[in-house]
């Protein structure tokens, strides 16, 4: 199963969320709708994550941010 799920919660809360159930973070995004977008480290963290998060989850495809690499990135 994905890594990867979108929820109606704040970037914070997430965070926090994750942290009170040990959860590692690979990456958070903000959704141009409103909410999070939460990529965990393994596997298991995420099925964690979904019984924790499982009210607030946005099914299906979710609109999101184009990526945009820093200018000061050292990959170009």
């Amino acid at each position: 199963m994905s890594r990867a799920m979108n929820t109606t919660l704040n970037e914070a809360r997430v965070r926090a969320l994750c942290e009170k159930s040990g959860v590692a973070i690979s990456a958070l995004e903000v959704l141009p709708s409103g909410g999070t977008r939460l990529v965990c480290t393994r596997e298991e963290g995420a099925d964690e994550m979904r019984i924790v998060l499982k009210t607030t989850m946005i099914e299906g495809r979710v609109p999101r941010f184009a990526f945009q690499r820093s200018q000061n990135s050292q990959y170009g």
